[in-house]
C-alpha cells in the first residue's frame, strides 16, 4: 500500500496538430474509433479490482455535482487521489500493482459529497482506506491478494493450472473472460459479449480432471454493445479493405465473444501497413492476471508521425542483418524474418490502465510466426517531458548526460526492444498435424552442448507454459536484446547518430538509465511477499543485478555510498568497459533467457530468471532510500474528439486534476 502521489506531474497527451492534418474521412474514422475505445473504460476499471468501479462513479458524480471545489489542503489531496485513480483506471498502480489510498481523511469525501448532493457510501470509504494485509497487492485471491478477474470463492494457482489444461484441451481462448469459483470443483467462466447465446464452437459445459466448468456469455454487455456500435460507425470511414475486414471481425467478436474472431482481426490488422490512423482494440495484455492468460481491455487510436516513421522503416529493412548478430544458433530463430510495420505514432486515445512507450502486437504466437506483427513507438509518450524532470541516484557529469541524451537513448532502446526484441526468436513446437517446426531427430544443441529435449507440445503456448513469470521474462529478453545491440554503431546511425561522440553518449546513457531503472525497480518489489508487482521493472532489476554481480570485472558497475543511511547512494558505471565487460555479461544472460524460452524449458528457465531477479539482503537494504527519493509517476490527460454537424474538433484540458476529471466526464461512460 502507498499514499496517492503528491504533486504528480500532469501532462496533456497532445496529438491535436496531427489530427488537424488528417483528411475529413480520416478524422471521422479516428473519432469513432476513439469513441469505441473509451466505451470500454469501465471494463478495465472492473478488471483492476472489485471496488474500483464504485470509486470511479463516486469521483465522477462528485465532480458533476460541484460548481467549484473548496480551496483547502484536504481537497487538494482528494483531487490528487482522484487524478491518480483515473490515470490508472483503478485503485491499484498500473505500474506496480500496489493499492494507493488518499492522503485526505475519509471526512473529505463526505464533505465533498454533501456539497455535490451525492451520498458517499460509508462501506465504500472503508474499502478505499483499507490497508494492512495482502489485499493491497494484486494476485491470487487464495493468497489474500486482490483480483478483478476472479469472483466467488478464493482462486488458487492450482485452480488456474487445472483450468489452463481444460482450456487447452477444448481449444478455448481465455483472453476475454473472468472466472467465478462456485465450489472446489465447480467454476463458471464469464465471457465478455453482447449476445448471451453460446458462441460457435464453445462448449456449454466441461467435466474434466475432477472439475466442472460452465460458460456464461454476456459479461460487460452494455460496454460491449457500445463498442460494437461505434465500430460499425467507424466502418463507414475505413481507408481500405483491410480496415473494413478488420472491423467486421472486431464487431462480430465484441457481439459474440468468440476470441477466434479477434485472432482473425489481427491477421488482417498486420496487413494494414502504415495507416495514417493506427488502431487496435481488444483484451490484449495478460500481465495483471496472476496466471498470465486473461487479457486487460485496451484500445489504441493514434496518428502516424511520418518523419519519425522513416527512421523505423530503415531499421525494419536492416533487421534481418541485426537478428543474425544475436548470440544463438539459427535453429532458435525464425528461418525468415517477416518485416513488420514499424511506425511512430502520436497517441490520440489509449484506454487501459497505463500507457506504454512502445507496443509489439499481436500476442498470438501463431499469427506472429505465420502472418506477422506490428511495432509502434508512441512518440508523444516517449518524448513527454515536464519542467521538473530530475535524475536521482546519478551524480556530476552523469546528470548532464541523462538530461541531454536520455530521451534519444530511450528512443533507440524502445525501437530495438519492440522490433528486434519481441520480434525475434522461435519456439520449438509440435504442430497440429503431429509434425515439428524443428528437426526432431537431430535437435539443436542447448546450453550444455547437448541436443535439447524440451519443446512446446500441441496446445501449449509461451504464456500457458511459463505462466505468471512469462510477462517479466519476455520483457527481460527484449530489454537484454536492446542492451546487446545498442552498442552497434551502424544501428545507431539509422537513428541519426553519426558522430562517435554522440554514439558513445547514446551507448553510455543507455546502460546508465538501465542500471538506474533496475535500482528504482526496488519500489515495485514487496519485501513481505517477495512478490514483484511490475514485469518491466522486474526485468530491469534483473539486468542491473546481472551487470552488478555477474560481469567479469567488479569495477564495471558499483552502487556507491559513504553514509550509513545510503542517502548519497549513486551509480558508478565505467564507460570504458561497456563494450567489453558489459556486453559480455549481457550476451551470456540473453543467451540463457532465449534458449530456455525457445525450447520451452520451464524448469530451468523459470529458476534461472527468478534467481537473477531475486532481491537478496544486500540489495534489499537500498529499498528504503529508493522509496524516500521516489518521484511521482507522470499522469497523462487525453483529449476528446467532438462531432458537431459534419465537423470534428479536438478538445484538450487543463493540466490539472480537475482537467483530468473533466476529460472523463465528457466521454459518455
Amino acid at each position: 500500500m502507498s499514499y496517492a502521489d503528491k504533486g504528480a506531474p500532469i501532462q496533456m497527451l497532445s496529438a491535436k496538430k496531427y489530427f488537424e492534418n488528417l483528411t475529413p474521412k480520416e478524422q471521422h474514422y479516428a473519432h469513432f474509433m476513439s469513441k469505441a475505445s473509451h466505451a470500454g473504460t469501465r471494463i478495465t476499471v472492473r478488471q483492476v479490482s472489485p471496488n474500483s468501479e464504485k470509486v470511479f462513479d463516486t469521483i465522477l458524480n462528485i465532480h458533476k455535482g460541484l460548481k467549484e471545489y473548496p480551496k483547502d489542503e484536504e481537497t487538494t489531496q482528494y483531487l490528487e487521489y482522484a487524478s491518480q485513480f483515473l490515470s490508472n483506471l483503478g485503485e491499484f498502480k498500473s505500474f506496480g500493482d500496489v493499492k494507493f489510498i488518499p492522503r485526505c481523511p475519509e471526512s473529505t469525501f463526505i464533505k465533498l459529497g454533501e456539497l455535490a448532493k451525492v451520498k458517499v457510501d460509508p462501506s465504500l470509504l472503508k474499502e478505499i482506506y483499507h490497508t494492512g494485509d495482502a489485499s493491497t497487492l494484486l494476485g491470487f485471491t487464495s493468497e489474500g491478494h486482490t483480483s478483478g478477474y476472479y469472483k466467488g470463492e478464493p482462486i488458487s494457482p492450482n485452480d488456474l493450472k487445472l483450468l489452463k489444461e481444460v482450456f487447452a484441451d477444448f481449444d478455448v481462448m481465455p483472453e476475454n473472460i473472468s472466472i467465478e469459483k462456485v465450489s472446489h470443483r465447480l467454476f463458471v467462466v464469464h465471457v465478455a459479449s453482447v449476445e448471451e447465446e453460446y458462441a460457435k464452437g464453445y462448449p456449454d459445459r466441461i467435466e474434466e480432471d475432477g472439475i466442472e466448468v460452465l460458460f456464461e456469455f454476456g459479461e460487460h454487455k452494455r460496454e460491449m454493445k457500445k463498442i460494437a456500435t461505434h465500430l460499425e460507425q467507424a466502418k463507414f470511414y475505413a481507408a481500405n479493405e483491410h480496415q473494413e475486414k478488420m472491423l467486421e471481425y472486431y464487431i462480430k467478436y465484441f457481439k459474440t465473444g468468440d476470441s477466434k474472431l479477434h485472432k482473425e482481426s489481427q491477421k488482417v490488422w498486420v496487413k494494414d501497413l502504415s495507416p495514417q490512423v493506427e488502431t487496435n482494440i481488444g483484451f490484449i495484455e495478460t500481465y495483471r492476471e496472476p496466471s498470465g492468460i486473461i487479457g486487460e481491455y485496451e484500445s489504441l487510436v493514434a496518428i502516424q508521425n511520418k518523419e519519425r516513421t522513416a527512421k523505423f522503416t530503415e531499421l525494419v529493412n536492416k533487421a534481418p542483418g541485426y537478428i543474425k548478430m544475436l548470440p544463438w544458433d539459427p535453429a532458435f530463430e525464425k528461418p525468415t524474418f517477416q518485416p513488420p510495420d514499424f511506425t511512430s505514432i502520436e497517441v490520440l486515445t489509449f484506454t487501459g490502465s497505463g500507457i506504454p512507450a512502445g507496443i509489439n502486437i499481436p500476442n498470438y504466437d501463431d499469427v506472429r510466426l505465420n502472418v506477422g506483427f506490428k511495432n509502434v513507438s508512441l512518440g508523444n509518450v516517449l518524448n513527454s517531458k515536464t519542467s521538473d524532470d530530475k535524475w536521482t541516484f546519478v551524480q556530476g557529469d552523469d546528470v548532464k548526460a541523462m538530461s541531454k541524451y536520455q530521451s534519444d537513448s530511450f528512443e533507440v532502446q524502445v525501437g530495438i526492444h519492440e522490433l528486434l526484441g519481441h520480434g525475434s526468436g522461435k519456439l520449438l513446437c509440435e504442430l497440429q498435424d503431429n509434425t515439428f517446426n524443428f528437426d526432431k531427430s537431430s535437435p539443436p544443441l542447448g546450453l550444455d552442448g547437448k541436443p535439447v529435449t524440451t519443446y512446446y507440445r500441441k496446445g501449449e503456448t509461451w504464456g500457458s507454459k511459463f505462466g505468471a513469470v512469462a510477462g517479466a521474462y519476455e520483457e527481460c529478453r527484449a530489454e537484454s536484446i536492446a542492451m546487446y545491440l545498442i552498442t552497434n554503431r551502424q544501428l545507431l546511425e539509422v537513428f541519426g547518430f553519426k558522430s562517435k561522440e554522440d554514439q558513445d553518449m547514446i551507448i553510455y546513457t543507455g546502460f546508465l538509465q538501465m542500471c538506474r531503472a533496475g535500482l528504482l525497480a526496488l519500489e515495485y518489489w514487496d519485501p513481505k511477499s517477495k512478490k514483484w508487482g511490475q514485469p518491466h521493472m522486474q526485468a530491469r532489476f534483473s539486468i542491473m543485478k546481472t551487470l552488478l554481480r555477474y560481469s567479469e570485472d567488479k569495477n564495471f558497475l558499483k552502487l556507491a555510498y559513504t553514509k550509513d543511511d545510503y542517502s548519497d547512494l549513486h551509480i558508478e558505471l565505467d564507460k570504458s568497459l561497456i563494450e567489453t565487460v558489459g556486453h559480455a555479461a549481457i550476451e551470456d544472460y540473453l543467451t540463457h533467457l532465449h534458449i530456455y524460452k525457445a525450447t520451452g524449458d520451464v524448469e530451468n528457465g523459470v529458476a534461472y530468471f527468478q534467481d537473477r531477479s531475486d532481491v537478496d539482503e544486500e540489495l534489499a537494504k537500498f529499498r528504503d532510500i529508493v522509496l524516500a527519493k521516489k518521484l511521482p509517476r507522470k499522469q497523462f490527460i487525453q483529449a476528446n474528439t467532438i462531432l458537431s454537424g459534419d465537423e470534428i474538433t479536438v478538445k484538450e484540458y487543463d493540466e490539472s486534476p480537475i482537467g483530468m476529471i473533466q476529460s472523463f466526464i465528457e466521454r459518455d461512460l
